[in-house]
């Protein structure tokens, strides 16, 4: 599928998203140990959340945009995601998930054609169930960054993104533990954790599994 163009990256997650990778995929990029985290498990009282992992053309070639979390968020702060965040009371997951990309970079909701949803990720920092959303643009959208959630927009080809030279790993120690870290070096960035876990499904997804030097 080189050199992932637009149509046949859209094509073929039309094709395949109906057989998600699923945990087998996530765990390429999970963190070890992961604290508080049973893979395919969501305690009882997990809050749903939705994000946005959108597609579209730059000079044919499949792009996606992630957001740098600003440091002063009570959650993940400093962090690279995708755009997303909570449900609110009567919110489907794919409404949550347009909601949220709109408020966060500016996106219309009525601009996104939607594929169909990744597999679910408890994440127990914050408590939540990330449900992915894959949707595309039929062209580059013009976006604004809300200052309040939003550090930077970071857009990135799908050719850098499954690049075997950007999946990398790290270790870090948190609370006298080590951690191994994998992550994705994505424009001078560490996508890590839930949302690169979410990456990786998608990379899966493409044809590319992702196996951190």
């Amino acid at each position: 599928m080189a050199p992932w163009s637009f149509d046949d990256v859209a094509a073929a997650l039309g094709e395949r998203i109906g057989s998600l990778p699923g945990l087998p995929a996530q765990m390429a990029m999970a963190p070890q140990p992961r604290h508080g985290w049973k893979p395919g498990f969501a305690p009882e009282g997990s809050r749903p959340a939705a994000a946005l992992l959108v597609l579209y053309p730059v000079n044919g070639a499949a792009t996606l945009l992630l957001t740098k979390r600003t440091s002063h968020l009570p959650q993940h702060k400093g962090q690279v995601s995708l755009p997303g965040g909570a449900l609110d009371a009567g919110e489907t997951v794919e409404e949550a998930a347009l909601r949220e990309a709109h408020e966060e970079i500016g996106l219309p909701p009525a601009s996104v054609s939607l594929i169909g949803r990744l597999t679910p990720i408890h994440i127990p920092v914050s408590g939540y169930v990330l449900n992915p959303v894959v949707g595309t643009v039929s062209s580059r959208p013009g976006t604004r960054r809300e200052a309040g959630e939003v550090d930077r927009i970071i857009e990135v080809s799908v050719a850098v993104l499954l690049d075997r030279q950007r999946h990398r790993r790290t270790t870090v120690v948190r609370d006298g533990l080590e951690i191994e870290m994998p992550y994705f070096d994505i424009d001078g960035e560490q996508v890590w954790g839930a949302t690169a876990m979410v990456l990786a499904e998608f990379a899966s997804l493409l044809g590319v599994w992702p196996e951190p030097r």
